[in-house]
């Protein structure tokens, strides 16, 4: 659990040796909160190579539309910014990493969400954000929309490998937005700076009560589900704003994500998931290996035939 706080120089940001009761309170107020300090040097260049080994085929396969990318024929010839700007963002490579499986539960990580959610935490997808220069932002969207919980407990931690700032694309977070607890509708979009993730719309925020959330390489990010939240295209003249993003929700609460449509409503439940706290009250069910590493379409204006990409 978190310790005693002490003041941080910017609401919303604490360090390590400052959270505490402060910390859980702006994210159960807020919506979010930022770990400054939760990865060292060493931590970020471990992910950091591991992301340009995945880029380059060295960790096993992944698809994309169920195939595998072209590009990867090439890679041995091509250089690591090369590589790494064929790509816009992988899902599940913890299916294929065991380095970015093992951060699942990284120390920062299970501290705050057995503070925020409970003492049993299960960890059901992530996500390795690359977003060279050039690449596209996603639009205004809640979490939960795409993996629904029966709890409202889902929090996504957002690992920064770079320094991410405005220019470079950094989250945006509409802060208070989670209160309502309001899944607002969402709708495809033709905007050309975001992927092709559907955008929530119809909501009391305007982007002026927006608030970019800029932080250091090794920081971490943690927001609520129903948080709304964006990220706007990377307009650096060079370089990289990669992330990795990994999703938590209560072992308590089942999981209706991805499971057979013939299965009754009430029993419907995810069950591949990596437990990173405490214990699996429906251990009795064993776990499934369902999920496998693919490749999220670049989408520049939103995909032309409506698709949810999760």
């Amino acid at each position: 659990m978190l310790e005693n706080t002490v003041p941080s120089l910017r609401p919303g940001y604490f360090t390590k040796d400052s959270l505490g009761p402060d910390a859980v309170e702006f994210y159960r107020s807020q919506g979010y909160l930022v770990v400054s300090d939760a990865l060292d040097r060493k931590n970020v260049a471990e992910l950091v190579e591991e992301t340009v080994g995945i880029c380059r085929g060295d960790r096993g396969e992944f698809s994309k539309e169920g195939t595998r990318p072209d590009y990867l024929a090439q890679a041995e010839h091509m250089s690591d910014e090369e590589v790494q700007r064929q790509l816009l963002c992988i899902h599940h490579p913890h299916k294929m990493s065991a380095v970015m499986r093992r951060y699942l539960a990284e120390e920062t990580i299970v501290n705050v969400l057995t503070s925020v959610i409970g003492p049993n935490v299960k960890c059901m997808q992530s996500m390795l954000f690359i977003k060279s220069a050039g690449k596209p932002g996603q639009a205004w969207h809640q979490d939960e929309d795409f993996i629904p919980t029966r709890d409202r407990s889902l929090a996504g931690a957002w690992i920064a490998l770079d320094d991410a700032t405005v220019e470079n694309g950094c989250l945006w977070i509409l802060p208070g937005s989670h209160r309502p607890g309001i899944l607002w509708p969402m709708h495809a979009h033709t905007d050309k700076r975001f992927d092709c993730t559907h955008e929530s719309h119809r909501f009391p925020y305007t982007d002026a009560d927006a608030v970019p959330v800029e932080v250091p390489a090794g920081a971490i990010v943690f927001f609520n589900g129903y948080t709304l939240h964006r990220s706007l295209p990377n307009s650096a003249p060079r370089g990289y704003r990669r992330v990795l993003v990994n999703h938590y929700m209560s072992a308590e609460s089942l999981l209706p994500w991805q499971v057979k449509q013939d299965t009754p409503v009430a029993q419907l439940d995810y069950r591949d998931v990596v437990m990173v706290a405490g214990e699996d009250p429906y251990a009795w069910k064993g776990t499934e290996d369902l999920a496998r590493a693919h490749v999220r379409a670049d989408g520049h204006g939103g995909c032309a035939d409506g698709r949810k990409l999760l």
